[in-house]
């Protein structure tokens, strides 16, 4: 077995353990006093985990030289949507019991739900089209679509900081880790531009 099927399996165990354990203590009954609320931010937490890392493939290939890292990507995108789908399902049967006009209500009328689901069905999107045929059938405006994981990272954040409203330092944390990613590839595009006007 070569070394990246190795790294790819080993990555697709470690990205189901979180899961794993939310399904673990579901059934041992053993998820707080409040299981929708600790399963909402662990699937949060998670979703957000894996946009970050996901974006942390290009850095990595281009600091390290270590090109086989990109083969990680889509499966580190997809786990994103998977813990962003559960984080949306949870949302659904636990905290609205399935009522829609409760949560039509909440979409529309609070902000940090609204950029949730936002970033929901940006994922959804790019979830749709990572595929061969969907990267074949778009052609170049498939790698431009998929920039929009940016503006998911982004809405992921600001929708956690909506959310905790008073302390604010886990969301100023991966608001760091985001801005450093996205300020990296910036200055990795800028700096051609800037390079041939010197």
């Amino acid at each position: 077995m070569k070394p990246i099927t190795l790294i790819k399996l080993a990555t697709f165990v470690a990205a189901c353990l979180p899961a794993a354990a939310l399904v673990h203590g579901f059934s041992t009954n053993d998820l707080t006093a409040n299981p929708g609320d600790y399963i909402t931010d662990q699937t949060g937490t998670w979703t957000l985990a894996f946009l970050t890392i996901t974006l942390c493939v290009t850095p990595v290939r281009r600091l390290t030289g270590w090109n086989q890292i990109v083969r990680l990507r889509r499966m580190l995108g997809l786990f994103a949507f998977f813990y962003a789908t559960l984080h949306m399902l949870t949302w659904v049967v636990f905290i609205n019991v399935f009522d829609v006009s409760s949560m039509i209500d909440d979409v529309a009328m609070r902000p940090f739900i609204t950029v949730g689901m936002t970033v929901f069905l940006i994922l959804f999107v790019l979830a749709l089209t990572s595929n061969r045929f969907a990267v074949r059938r778009l052609g170049r405006r498939w790698q431009k679509l998929h920039r929009l994981v940016y503006v998911a990272a982004i809405g992921g954040v600001i929708h956690f900081w909506w959310l905790v409203k008073a302390d604010t330092t886990e969301p100023i944390r991966w608001a760091a880790a985001v801005g450093v990613l996205l300020g990296l590839r910036a200055w990795w595009a800028a700096k051609p531009r800037l390079s041939s006007q010197s």
